[in-house]
């Protein structure tokens, strides 16, 4: 072998590891290093990279034996060849199953040493070759349990932030009843979701919402929920999975709960008997559960505010309209003609909501208009008319400290703006104005000509219409006038 090579020999005489020593340095490529005993190599060991052992078994302080266990112990890739001068087969026995892997025995032939050192060098090689190996099928297979470990932690962030997601989109609490069972079909393997309710006077289950992967099944059996299950759990109010070998269906049922009272149960239900719900499928059922309840909690609290905000600011555009007897049901009527419009030309669900509240409160500003102004029988003076033209000021004002109804704010103020710039209170002009107060100007205006005032009595219809095709491109969109047209056409709108 010509490769540069690292030689141990261990022998307490010291003639042999001189003529080791001086043999394989002059004849090979070798650096050969000497130990008196078992300790001695140790040191050199731990010190220098070693390619080959040769030991002499009897030796003080520390045999061959040992030596070669300490050195498999620190080093298994290290071969050790023992020296002998009394070979048997028990010592052979012995040594082999230490790491030995070859024997010279004393006197020794020096030419069979390199011989040695190959045989010895080869069969490390394959050796360290199949430590390799396993150790890179080691890590393989770590790597793949590590991959497929993180692939299932994506999955459960995955499915976190699907219903994190989802429900962030909910705006109503019949909303959220339909999104809560369908996202129970989606991050588990039911065949069915149902929410329901159960007490309260009640004398069965009242389902709210469901879900069913098959698509074809519509109708609720109440009876395959199992009614006492729901009892159970609204009762008890922690989670139950039933999936029993003997059980026709596997059954998971969470409780929601608002301040620890429960007052929903969500159901999901597998009815092929040989396959049940994971214990991973209840925790993201109750994870989904938790979500929903603190949400439904804020939804509830939000809507009793709502509601309870729109009847007082509604409650002021009754005492407008009491005050006024000729106008009684204006904003009711306003509104029911824009969201005709609106829906006509195309506006979306959010705007359609914006329309109901900004017509029943667009004339709310009225209530800070003095009534010898707004109950006059006669024609305004110009200073009366510009007290009467704040009442938008005046309405978006109050719509404003609620910090809650921007975009009607807005509507309400610039609901008397035409579409020449001749309007009030900013004189906006053509497209600066909102679009949907363009819809309000036009049901807003056909109601007024409509109705009796305390200043003249109602127009006919055809006069009305006729003023207001009249007055499109200048105090009206031409285009918003072209749909109430058509709609007044089809019988759709009229007073």
């Amino acid at each position: 072998m010509s490769e540069d090579l690292k030689i141990l020999v261990v022998d307490d005489e010291e003639i042999i590891v001189n003529i080791f020593k001086e043999y394989l340095e002059s004849n090979n490529n070798y650096t050969v290093l000497t130990a008196r005993d078992g300790l001695d190599a140790l040191e050199i060991i731990k010190k220098e990279e070693i390619n080959c052992c040769f030991t002499d078994i009897s030796m003080p302080r520390m045999d061959g034996v040992e030596l070669t266990e300490r050195i498999q112990a620190y080093d298994n890739t290290i071969p050790v060849v023992v020296m002998t001068g009394f070979p048997s087969m028990d010592s052979a026995i012995n040594t082999l199953k230490n790491g030995v892997v070859d024997f010279l025995t004393k006197p020794i032939k020096m030419d069979q040493i390199p011989l040695a050192i190959e045989r010895v060098m080869r069969g490390r090689s394959l050796f360290v070759d199949n430590i390799l190996l396993k150790e890179e099928a080691k890590r393989n297979e770590r790597l793949l349990k590590i991959n497929q470990e993180l692939k299932q932690k994506i999955k459960e962030v995955e499915t976190m932030n699907l219903i994190l997601q989802q429900l962030d989109q909910v705006t109503t609490s019949k909303d959220l009843f339909n999104i809560l069972v369908d996202l129970s079909g989606e991050v588990t393997t039911c065949d069915e979701a149902h929410f329901c309710i159960s007490g309260q006077g009640l004398t069965a289950p009242l389902v709210i919402a469901s879900f069913f992967r098959d698509k074809d099944r519509t109708v609720v059996d109440v009876e395959c929920i199992e009614e006492g299950i729901i009892r159970k759990v609204a009762y008890e109010g922690i989670p139950l999975l039933k999936r029993e070998n003997d059980s026709s269906h596997s059954i998971m049922a969470i409780p929601l709960k608002i301040r620890s009272r429960v007052f929903g149960i969500l159901i999901s239900l597998i009815r092929d008997a040989s396959h049940h719900f994971s214990e991973k499928e209840l925790y993201f059922s109750n994870f989904l559960a938790e979500k929903a309840s603190f949400l439904i909690e804020n939804l509830a609290l939000y809507e009793n505010i709502y509601e309870n905000l729109f009847s007082t600011l509604y409650a002021f555009v009754e005492t407008i309209e009491a005050r006024d007897p000729y106008t009684k049901q204006h904003s009711a009527r306003v509104t029911s003609y824009a969201v005709l419009i609106a829906k006509d030309i195309g506006c979306s669900q959010d705007d359609i909501s914006v329309l109901n509240v900004s017509g029943n409160l667009h004339d709310i500003g009225k209530i800070g208009i003095p009534d010898n102004i707004l109950l006059k029988p006669g024609r305004l003076t110009e200073g009366e008319y510009e007290v009467i033209k704040r009442h938008p000021i005046i309405g978006s004002n109050i719509i404003g400290h609620f910090n809650m109804w921007t975009d009607e704010q807005k509507i309400i103020k610039y609901h008397h703006e035409r579409w020449d710039g001749r309007g009030y209170p900013d004189r906006l002009k053509g497209e600066e104005i909102p679009f949907l107060s363009r819809i309000m100007s036009v049901a807003d205006v056909y109601d007024a000509l409509t109705s009796d005032r305390s200043y003249r009595n109602r127009m006919e219809e055809d006069v009305a219409v006729r003023i207001i095709m009249e007055n499109a491109g200048g105090q009206f969109d031409s285009e918003i006038t072209d749909v109430f047209l058509e709609l007044h056409e089809q019988g759709k709108i009229k007073s």
